[in-house]
């Protein structure tokens, strides 16, 4: 048995906009770019996020941090590179994610604020995969 999904005229009239591809990644890589910009703006304040997280020397990991953010943004909101920045994120991402929301480290309500956030960074790394496969025309439709 096979159904055919259509989708809503409204929705897919959405979806034809020129530039909403553009503007769906953009809003994917609002946190590291915002993220960026900040930790660039205040560095001893980045520095010091990283002494909180024991990664010495620091400020070589702000920076890496940083260049991260910003370039893997950049490459991920073009289309040519789109695959690279979406990685370069998405592997920030996760390691991030493991030092900073270890959720079985804590308890309680703790725990529970700790594991929603591991699980919110985890389907922003869906997200980069999805939006890589989109702009590189590898998803294929099933029905």
């Amino acid at each position: 048995m096979s159904m055919t999904m259509t989708v809503p005229r409204p929705i897919e009239a959405l979806l034809a906009v020129p530039g909403i591809e553009f503007l769906a990644r953009l809003a994917l890589a609002s946190p590291f770019l915002v993220s960026g910009v900040t930790k660039l703006i205040d560095f001893a304040g980045a520095s010091g996020e990283m002494v909180g997280l024991g990664l010495n020397p620091a400020p070589a990991f702000a920076a890496a941090v940083i260049a991260t953010q910003l370039g893997g943004s950049a490459l991920f909101l073009t289309r040519r590179y789109c695959w690279l920045g979406a990685g370069m994120l998405a592997v920030f991402t996760m390691l991030a994610t493991l030092m900073a929301h270890q959720f079985w480290n804590f308890a309680g309500a703790d725990r529970n604020h700790q594991m929603a956030t591991f699980f919110e960074h985890v389907a922003i790394v869906g997200g980069f995969a999805v939006a890589a496969l989109l702009v590189n025309g590898r998803v294929r439709q099933t029905t």
